[in-house]
């Protein structure tokens, strides 16, 4: 087996502790020159060996490159190491975070299709399934109130493909129980697809909760630097797709009469080859493998970036709470907050790093608090080691109704806060200061 191939996550680094295989999982000294870190391959593509070899190659028999396009040997050392720390049988890396989502559920639902998702999740992944879906004939239903039942009951019909949340949803870090919206995917058979973007494995790891496939936008805390973006989707090898109530023809059929399945084929890593062989080789949602050394470099620090996150976001959610121009702090890990049981169970009393505050003067004395800012970056991404701020609904929500943003709470006082790793201290004094112009301009 040479270092081109593709290669099921290594296993001796299996029992180590999570620190330990953030730096060392997927490493190999097979790249030539004994290099310590892994070098970037900056080829399209790959030579074959023979006539024979291309066509093993392209028939699977032989698992090597083909192009770039959908696999890379840069990709390799981050998938696996993504796939360990999620605890998933393998891990495909894209272009970002929009793209991983694409390229799974567009590889699971097609035209006459359906979605059930909870509601409070990402913007952009709401105008996929607005905007996007709707035009290839997969629709989608949201469930408002995760922990009802009978609204998941009203919403999945015979044609709904799978089930989509996210552990930590941004804005308003109104967290969701995975286990809970698992045990519904269960009774239905259905696959269920966790967003983990926010939280990251370091923080909760869903496939544990009964999740199925693991979704990042990578661009954010499992690469922390906002340098580059990328997108990871990752298989947690533990969905029956021979025997659900849904068909999967894709990974279920062969390919040509008489063939093997690629379920039969790979197992618990189908849904992998699967979408890197259909999806991400059809649709190119390549990432450049400059971008997945960034990420790589990332992922090392993980565990230690999360802990400063989630240490200081706790601080400033407490102390935000205590000032009078802050009329809602949305952080399940204060008292009172609706999640606070389930942050308490799940994250320790420490949610994550992006959350929300709702100004008690409104849009007004938002946007002289926004601007009043030095030290928060104004602009649209989060999981960065700078801390950032947005106004969600002159940006990511703009395109909503008044109506759906109420619903989603999202109104026009309301700041999305995503802490990075400088000192609290100054933080704190920068968020003040502007606190004391929205007073100082009779806000």
């Amino acid at each position: 087996m040479t270092a081109h191939e593709i290669r099921p996550p290594r296993t001796e680094w299996d029992g180590f502790g999570f620190e330990t295989r953030q730096v060392h999982v997927g490493d190999t000294e097979e790249h030539g020159y004994s290099a310590r870190v892994s070098p970037i391959y900056l080829t399209a593509g790959y030579r074959f060996e023979s006539m024979q070899n291309g066509w093993d190659r392209f028939t699977g028999e032989n698992p090597g490159q083909i192009y770039s396009r959908n696999l890379n040997p840069t990709h390799l050392v981050a998938e696996q190491r993504i796939a360990s720390l999620e605890g998933g049988t393998g891990a495909i890396l894209v272009g970002s975070g929009q793209a991983a989502i694409v390229t799974t559920l567009l590889g699971l639902a097609g035209a006459g299709d359906h979605i059930v998702s909870t509601a409070t999740i990402y913007g952009g992944t709401q105008s996929i399934f607005a905007r996007t879906f709707p035009r290839l004939g997969v629709e989608t239903t949201y469930v408002w109130d995760w922990t009802d039942e009978d609204e998941w009951e009203r919403a999945i019909t015979p044609e709904t493909k799978l089930l989509f949340t996210e552990t930590i949803p941004n804005p308003r870090n109104d967290i969701v129980d995975i286990a809970a919206v698992a045990r519904i995917a269960a009774r239905h058979g259905l696959p269920l697809i966790v967003d983990n973007t926010v939280a990251s494995p370091y923080l909760t790891r869903p496939f544990e909760d009964g999740a199925h496939i693991v979704l990042h936008s990578s661009t954010k805390f499992l690469s922390g630097h906002g340098a580059g973006l990328s997108g990871a989707i990752v298989d947690g090898g533990n969905f029956d797709w021979a025997n659900s109530s849904r068909s999967y023809p894709g990974i279920t059929e062969p390919a040509v009469p008489g063939g093997t399945s690629i379920l039969e084929k790979h197992g618990p890593r189908a849904l992998e080859v699967y979408l890197r062989s259909t999806i991400v080789n059809d649709m190119g949602p390549a990432l450049s493998p400059l971008n997945s050394f960034l990420l790589q470099q990332g992922i090392e620090t993980l565990s230690l970036r999360m802990d400063r996150h989630v240490e200081t976001t706790h601080r400033l959610a407490h102390w935000l709470a205590e000032q009078p121009e802050v009329a809602r702090v949305d952080y399940a890990g204060l008292e009172g907050h609706p999640q606070h049981e389930l942050a308490q169970r799940v994250y320790r009393g420490r949610p994550g790093s992006v959350f929300a505050i709702s100004l008690a003067g409104g849009r007004d004395a938002a946007e002289v608090f926004y601007d009043s800012l030095r030290i928060f970056s104004r602009m649209t991404h989060i999981g960065d080691t700078r801390s950032m701020i947005l106004h969600p609904a002159t940006t990511t929500h703009v395109g909503f109704s008044q109506e759906h943003r109420d619903r989603l709470g999202v109104d026009d006082g309301l700041l999305r806060l995503s802490v990075g790793l400088e000192t609290a201290d100054d933080l704190i004094a920068d968020l003040r200061q502007a606190f004391d112009a929205v007073r100082d301009a009779g806000l």
